[in-house]
């Protein structure tokens, strides 16, 4: 029996955690193990075979020109924010239902963050961008959200009725589509994160950035190796941002099975709904099949709840980890940051988010213990 429905039953001590980190390894140690011991034994640590190898197999995945590895994320939406053209004081629109990370790169690359509400579906709102352009605004960076890509186009025309560049966050979204098209894809750059949570995750910080223009990818390439172009000649300032070989190897054999993870995920999540349908004081994210336009990998399992943190003590005391994300605070509401914006759709969103589990571990008896655990709370429990 899973023991998260024995901890719900106070038979055991033991938990259902948000995300079990040790299984990132355990489970495919002996193939990681051997992994390391060939790249180790090759000396093929930066910038090798196996990093140009995982960078073509991940191009040829998301259906883009060019995938370069770097170091995380975080610098990777910053090399493509310069790569695209942003400017010192330009203003970039973001939702501030992201990661500090969106923002943070906007700020670095020494750009104006300017942050909006998110829609219903707890993506960038493109009315809500549409209100916030001036004249200074020259970029939108949309966060492909938990596993789904935002109405692309409706950016799209917002975009090109304003001269606007788009460069996408989609540390999330590795997979997901929007009308057939992947997360990554849709402007000048994206970012995707290989964080170990991630989809598809390695065993420390990683990223990728991925383009369709040859000369924003050559100019990524230089960025993300101290300037340097394909000549090993310093041509401007760069970073020291490469993704690790090692990382590079596992990342590769990782993404010959990303599909079965994917569908993996999507089980889950109707796995949720099917247990959740009906809770009135819950509010759950589309399911798999709901919208034809989308194709959602569910990086997360995101939920809308009232008396969200009472239920969120409840699930702990039964034994199950949830997550408030980042702390239960939208990007504007960081007062250090000084971005000084008022949203309140965001923050009404804020006081109700919550992330259940949502992970390759998970089984189906797991997911259905959570839901009976929900529904106990608000007095619906199923027999």
């Amino acid at each position: 029996m899973p023991t998260a429905v024995l901890a719900a039953r106070g038979e055991t001590t033991r938990s259902l955690p948000f995300f079990p980190y040790p299984q990132a390894f355990v489970t495919e140690e002996d193939d990681l193990v051997s992994i390391f011991r060939d790249v180790g034994r090759r000396g093929a640590f930066i910038l090798q075979e196996d990093g140009r190898r995982f960078e073509d197999n991940l191009a040829r995945f998301v259906g883009a020109r060019h995938a370069l590895g770097v170091a995380n994320a975080t610098d990777g939406l910053l090399i493509a924010l310069k790569a695209a053209g942003v400017r010192a004081g330009d203003e970039v629109i973001f939702s501030s239902h992201t990661m500090v990370a969106t923002a943070a790169a906007i700020h670095y690359c020494g750009a104006i963050p300017v942050p909006v509400e998110c829609g219903d579906d707890h993506l960038i709102d493109p009315e809500a961008v549409a209100a916030a352009i001036t004249p200074r605004t020259t970029a939108i960076m949309p966060t492909q959200l938990n596993g789904r890509t935002a109405d692309m186009s409706a950016l799209g025309r917002i975009a090109d009725r304003h001269g606007l560049t788009m460069v996408e966050d989609a540390a999330q979204a590795l997979g997901s589509r929007f009308r057939g098209q992947c997360a990554g894809t849709f402007g000048a750059a994206a970012a995707i994160s290989f964080y170990p949570a991630k989809i598809l995750g390695c065993l420390g910080d990683g990223g990728a950035v991925i383009t369709n223009d040859s000369g924003v990818a050559a100019r990524m390439s230089e960025l993300r190796d101290h300037g340097r172009n394909a000549n090993g000649d310093v041509v401007g300032w760069g970073l020291n941002s490469r993704l690790d070989n090692l990382q590079a190897a596992i990342l590769d054999y990782r993404l010959h099975r990303f599909g079965a993870v994917v569908e993996r995920r999507r089980a889950l999540a109707r796995a949720y709904r099917a247990v959740l349908n009906g809770v009135a004081e819950v509010v759950l994210p589309p399911g798999p099949n709901d919208d034809p336009d989308h194709f959602d990998v569910f990086q997360n399992y995101e939920i809308e709840a009232e008396r969200r943190d009472h239920l969120r003590d409840y699930l702990r005391a039964q034994g199950i980890g949830t997550l408030l994300p980042w702390g239960g605070k939208a990007v504007h509401q960081f007062e250090a940051l000084g971005l000084n914006r008022s949203l309140p759709a965001t923050e009404k969103l804020f006081s109700r988010v919550l992330m259940l589990p949502m992970h390759p571990w998970l089984t189906m008896e797991d997911v259905e213990c959570v839901g009976q655990t929900i529904r106990s709370f608000y007095g619906g429990n199923r027999g």
